[in-house]
């Protein structure tokens, strides 16, 4: 398998793409995503872990609020992984996150993720190369054990939003009243490491053992459209279906 370079992969829709022929695409796809998701939750043999990680800027919130908007509230569940708190920091570092895994019938979307411990931890030098790689190493394991222990299909994705682009949207965020709310010099400062970050991301998705979706997020309608036919297809291939009554 080819390691990833993010470098060499557009942040960019298809030249050519028709963008109301996706966004009409996506209208589809999204209610077909709710449709499926219900099934999955009546049935409750499968379980689906999202995980959606990129930049600051990146659509990470986008995502989840337009790609699952026709999933019944009882399917869907978002958990934002921020800075651990003081009783996470006292434990090892997947323990915050093994009590917020999706449970059968369930999808659960990680805003965020447990992979935030080998890349700000990484970039900021607050771990090595050596804990890092440990920790890769654990959290392989861990979601192999979600996978064989408890049917979850896990789906990661890496929203690549260009440098020029995220900049532009920081930058929204200080005049754009509806979305100041969002605003965090922080950011800025974040967004100076980017060529460290791109490093750390590509050891994570090379050392993964489950793979990862980089979609192309500089048009919010493509990397939409990308994440939702991903979904859709990983929903379709576990055929859920509804339970019937027996000896009726």
């Amino acid at each position: 398998m080819a390691k990833i370079n993010l470098s060499k992969i557009s942040s960019k829709a298809p030249k050519k793409t028709d963008k109301s022929e996706y966004k009409e695409k996506l209208k589809e796809l999204t209610k077909e995503i709710g449709e499926l998701s219900e099934k999955l939750y009546a049935e409750k043999r499968n379980n689906i872990l999202i995980v959606l990680q990129g930049m600051d800027a990146s659509g990470k919130d986008g995502v989840a609020k337009t790609v699952f908007k026709y999933c019944p509230p009882l399917v869907v569940d978002a958990h934002p992984f921020k800075k651990p708190s003081e009783e996470e920091f006292a434990h090892d570092f997947l323990w915050r996150v093994h009590k917020v895994v999706p449970a059968k019938g369930q999808i659960k979307l990680f805003i965020r993720s447990h992979y935030e411990d080998i890349l700000i931890q990484k970039v900021h030098k607050w771990i090595d190369d050596k804990k890092a790689k440990n920790r890769l190493e654990s959290i392989n394991q861990f979601e192999h054990l979600l996978v064989q222990d408890n049917n979850t299909t896990i789906l990661k994705f890496y929203l690549h939003l260009s440098h020029e682009k995220q900049l532009e949207k920081l930058e929204e965020r200080k005049t754009h009243p509806e979305k100041q709310w969002k605003y965090n010099a922080a950011d800025f400062e974040e967004s100076k490491l980017w060529d460290q970050y791109m490093k750390a991301y590509e050891a994570a998705f090379n050392g993964s053992k489950y793979p990862w979706h980089i979609i192309p997020s500089d048009q919010r309608w493509y990397r939409n459209y990308c994440v939702a036919l991903i979904v859709r297809d990983a929903l379709k291939s576990l055929k859920p279906k509804y339970p019937t009554l027996k000896n009726v």
